[in-house]
């Protein structure tokens, strides 16, 4: 069973920090490009960050740039999501996906394998 699963979402305050982590089972997450999204209520899905295979890492846009960082652990097969300097705006359900053919930043309709979501809230 192909399955991607995130974990370490919660409640914090703003200038706080959180690690997201994005685990898979029944393949082998580190031979992939692995993206994080975001989707806040009433919003579009949004690109954060993306790790490539050979751990390259890659901005979607400048908003979280100097905050965010993504890294991985292979031997764990899990890809994670640090988060610092939280500001209310980055408030939303966290995503990880993957695809065999994605190449960071890549779309969203690129990735085959998304999980089910973590929720960040971020509170002023």
């Amino acid at each position: 069973q192909v399955q991607l699963v995130e974990s370490g979402g919660g409640l914090v305050q703003a200038g706080g920090s959180l690690r997201l982590s994005c685990a898979a089972s029944g393949f082998t997450l580190g031979s992939y490009a692995v993206g994080w999204f975001r989707q806040a209520p009433g919003k579009e899905r949004e690109g954060v960050l993306c790790i490539s295979s050979s751990g390259l890492s890659t901005y979607y846009g400048d908003s979280v740039k100097g905050r965010f960082t993504i890294s991985r652990d292979n031997a764990k097969n899990t890809v994670f999501l640090q988060m610092s300097s939280l500001k209310p705006d980055d408030t939303g359900v966290y995503y990880c996906a993957t695809g065999r053919r994605v190449t960071c930043p890549g779309i969203g309709s690129g990735y085959s394998y998304w999980g089910q979501g973590t929720q960040v809230t971020v509170s002023s």
